[in-house]
């Protein structure tokens, strides 16, 4: 099977609810499609939205990322040649993890579709089973309470708010929350970088003494800060989780070997793909760290990819927090993983098991 071209297309698909959070407000779910053509004719699948607030890619720069600079080094190449491949695409470039990313999915999918194995399984195998949590957006306390209540009448039994937009409302937010779906659902908080540690630390502790139990605090201080991280960990009994502040293996090395953080989130988008994603949650392993795997705001031909990496790497990847295709009102996505609400299946289709997309729009 060998690679003879690369073409593009964009897929929308607009949100239930408005998607906000302490740095941005979203009302659709956009993802470039990476199509992956072979001289067999197999296509791989692969997406990226644009994140240019948090990893720095927008659609075009992972355009022209892919067509001039990781294109070239793959046309003609065999897929068999995966691992040869894969490094290919990450020394064509520097940084452009979301183009490194949507590419990287193309390639697993087409080695999938090469030994007609489902992706899980040529990564380690596992349950094709997960449940994912569901996000609820920063907004009124009316809002949130009314949108958790919601959730939990879908069937999702973990809920991961969004703060960090004023500290003091987000701590009323929080208890308000709590105090309506306790012992119906489990809270996680994604702050988005919102706080400083000082101000982190004050709110988990007075959350804690109002006796608001929360299974993690997401991503609480500035990407960059490690100290802030390490700061807050050491301080509160509620477990920290890095999230902005680990894209890479290297980073989430130096994360755990300083103390710094409880938990790590990974993400396709951040991690440049599959292959490092992998690295990481094998790094987490060794040390004993739990991870989550989650996702930008995007559909379901990335979060597919994400969800068998964590099916194959479930002893290390614990959490899941991949309710993208669950926030939009449909799917344009055929076959593959199917995303219900808070469950998730994976199929038995060879790579991601991606049938047919409907309302493609080809470049």
């Amino acid at each position: 099977m060998i690679i003879t071209n690369i073409k593009f297309a964009m897929l929308k698909v607009p949100l239930t609810t408005p998607f906000k959070t302490a740095i941005r407000q979203v009302n659709a779910i956009e993802d470039l499609v990476v199509l992956i053509e072979t001289d067999s004719g197999e296509i791989g699948f692969g997406a990226a939205p644009a994140t240019p607030v948090i990893t720095g890619d927008t659609h075009k720069s992972i355009m022209a990322a892919v067509e001039n600079h990781i294109k070239p080094v793959l046309i003609n190449q065999a897929v068999e040649q995966l691992n040869n491949l894969i490094n290919q695409v990450h020394g064509a470039i520097v940084h452009n993890m979301s183009a490194k990313a949507a590419v990287e999915i193309a390639l697993y999918d087409l080695w999938g579709k090469l030994y007609q194995k489902p992706l899980y399984q040529l990564l380690g195998g596992g349950t094709a089973k997960l449940t994912t949590d569901i996000t609820i957006s920063v907004d009124s306390i009316e809002k949130m309470l009314s949108d958790s209540l919601h959730a939990i009448m879908l069937g999702f039994e973990v809920l991961k708010i969004k703060i960090g937009k004023d500290i003091h409302q987000d701590i009323e937010r929080v208890k308000a929350i709590y105090q309506e779906v306790k012992g119906k659902a489990v809270i996680r908080l994604d702050v988005n970088q919102g706080w400083t540690a000082k101000q982190t630390v004050f709110a988990a502790r007075k959350l804690e003494q109002a006796g608001v139990e929360l299974e993690l605090i997401e991503q609480p201080v500035k990407a960059d800060d490690f100290a802030g991280i390490k700061y807050v960990t050491e301080r509160v009994s509620t477990p920290i989780m890095a999230d902005e502040s680990a894209f890479s293996p290297r980073q989430v090395i130096e994360l755990i070997q300083a103390q710094a953080i409880d938990i790590i989130n990974i993400k396709l988008m951040k991690t440049g793909g599959i292959s490092n994603a992998i690295k990481i949650a094998d790094i987490a392993k060794i040390y004993g760290i739990d991870c989550m795997i989650g996702c930008m705001l995007e559909g379901s031909i990335g979060v597919a990819a994400a969800a068998h990496v964590a099916v194959a790497k479930a002893t290390s990847i614990t959490k899941i927090d991949l309710d993208g295709p669950a926030l939009g009102k449909f799917d344009p996505v055929i076959g593959g993983v199917c995303f219900d609400n808070a469950h998730i299946t994976l199929g038995n289709g060879s790579g991601l098991g991606i049938q047919e997309i409907s309302k493609l729009h080809y470049f």
